[in-house]
């Protein structure tokens, strides 16, 4: 959406696309890289995000590329889409920035373009956002998604320190997708096969022991499984708000611009049957 008046417009990143690395069958890493990145900062959240900016409609925008111009001079339909990616990593030193998108065969946008992109393409973006790093005062640590929090649940596992408390789940479609991740906490891959989205990752939290003290949790991926684990952690474990980061970063059978107009109501009616104030969808 657009943004509003009072907001401090918001000044898009350039970028050149530097190298790509096929990780497994369905994820695709792009380095991106140049002087455009000199301004760029990702360093104190673990689920840093940018909004990739993509073309619409066949627009051709002028340059210097200015996104407040654009949306002032072209029709919203022609106004670039946006496509969230994690910052899988960030080398402050090499201006380098290291994106992970899960592949789809032709479905979608931002998955097509990353398993064709060519080094020295240009690359716009917004960002970054982000709200949550391990807490080191928490007495242990759980982390769970799908593919898509794989990158933030590396990242954050990466940045725990050595010998921390951690359960990692984490729900790929089979053994091929697994990835190296440099943490010492012993991941758990659950293998999707056949089965539902987030059902073995529902099934794994439920019958995890959970050890003594104050955990941290960080819950991403599929809407509906986060769903139901909003649920068994808010409501049967009693885990504080505070210590749980817990959100959809996409819901089955939307894109992303379906699913962010629908996000915010999406999680109010969760909020109010889990409060005992309402019902969810």
């Amino acid at each position: 959406m657009a943004d509003r008046p009072d907001r401090k417009p918001r000044k898009p990143h350039t970028a050149q696309v530097v190298r790509i690395e096929r990780l497994t069958p369905h994820m695709q890493r792009v380095v991106l890289g140049g002087d455009g990145l000199a301004g760029f900062s990702a360093d104190t959240c673990t689920d840093h995000y940018v909004k990739l900016l993509f073309p619409s409609g066949g627009a051709t925008y002028p340059e210097p590329f200015d996104l407040e111009r654009v949306r002032a001079e072209f029709p919203r339909e022609q106004w670039p889409v946006t496509r969230t990616y994690t910052v899988r990593h960030w080398d402050p030193e090499h201006r380098e920035l290291t994106l992970d998108f899960v592949l789809h065969g032709d479905a979608g946008l931002a998955g097509p373009w990353a398993a064709r992109a060519q080094p020295g393409e240009t690359v716009r973006f917004l960002g970054p956002g982000g709200a949550y790093a391990p807490d080191p005062a928490a007495d242990w640590h759980l982390l769970v998604g799908d593919e898509s929090a794989l990158p933030a649940i590396a990242r954050s596992l990466e940045a725990l320190p050595h010998g921390a408390r951690a359960h990692a789940f984490i729900e790929v479609s089979g053994p091929e997708e697994e990835q190296k991740i440099d943490s010492d906490v012993d991941v758990a891959w659950l293998h999707r096969g056949d089965r539902p989205i987030g059902e073995a990752l529902v099934e794994a939290v439920r019958g995890l022991d959970f050890p003594a003290g104050r955990v941290h949790a960080f819950v991403h991926g599929e809407a509906h499984f986060v769903k139901q684990l909003r649920r068994l952690l808010r409501m049967e474990r009693g885990v504080a708000r505070e210590d749980l980061s817990i959100s959809g970063y996409w819901r089955l059978g939307h894109n992303e611009d379906g699913w962010q107009a629908s996000k915010r109501e999406w999680n109010a009616r969760i909020e109010a049957e889990q409060e005992g104030t309402g019902t969810a969808a």
